[in-house]
């Protein structure tokens, strides 16, 4: 780990008004949320559901807005960016892995973690992928399309797909929440490893306190707000 500073938001609060009848209502999600994460680590997000972790992470990956508070993403503010700004800094700079896969079902294995790899233009897409699916143990699944894969197997597309552009970022949410025991551990291995060898930057929301304590770093949650900070006995070591 660095000491680079990658991501610092700083009292990031999320509302929403819900309308009820001829009344409306504002219901705090996220409130005063500040932290930061440096170039490598790996951060654990936990909480009980409805704790506002997803949320979260869809802010730090400019998928929504805060309604309040700053958001720097490597040194650029996002906050007051439009969506095609967002997307820009997600396209440059982040690898998402999603619960429930979020794979293209028309596109074979191999097309959907060659796609982001074709969008920037990358003429060694088709070596690239492949390489990846093999190194996440679907090298025999190239061509099949995602409603004949387990949800093992899905997810293990997802991730090739994830870090198919080398992304100084991952973030992954619930990344084992859809899959048993034995693929969950399987899909933890990958992820640390793939982390470790590209030097990638990890952020997880997970209810899985097993993978929680692979992280150098837990933030806990709790009804909107963070809480507490944990940091693991392995970071401590290496202080």
């Amino acid at each position: 780990m660095t000491d680079q500073t990658i991501l610092n938001c700083q009292n990031l609060t999320k509302t929403v008004v819900i309308n009820k009848g001829t009344n409306d209502t504002q219901l705090t999600i996220l409130q005063d949320v500040t932290f930061q994460v440096s170039s490598g680590e790996s951060v654990a997000i936990v909480g009980q559901s409805g704790s506002g972790k997803t949320t979260l992470l869809s802010i730090l990956a400019g998928l929504d807005l805060p309604s309040s508070g700053q958001l720097s993403l490597f040194n650029q503010s996002i906050e007051n960016m439009d969506e095609d700004q967002r997307a820009a800094i997600r396209d440059q700079y982040i690898g998402f892995v999603f619960q429930s896969f979020h794979l293209l079902p028309g596109f074979t294995a191999l097309e959907n973690v060659m796609l982001p790899l074709e969008i920037n233009n990358d003429k060694q897409a088709e070596q690239k992928a492949k390489e990846l699916l093999e190194r996440v143990g679907m090298g025999h699944r190239l061509h099949q399309y995602p409603n004949t894969l387990s949800g093992g197997e899905q997810q293990r597309v997802a991730i090739a797909r994830a870090f198919a552009g080398n992304p100084p970022l991952l973030m992954a949410d619930e990344p084992t929440g859809n899959l048993d025991t034995e693929t969950g551990h399987h899909i933890m291995d990958l992820l640390f490893e793939l982390n470790q060898e590209q030097g990638t930057t990890l952020i997880l929301v997970t209810h899985d306190p097993e993978l929680a304590q692979r992280c150098q770093r837990s933030l806990r949650m709790v009804k909107g707000s963070l809480q507490e900070e944990n940091v693991s006995e392995q970071q401590k070591e290496g202080a």
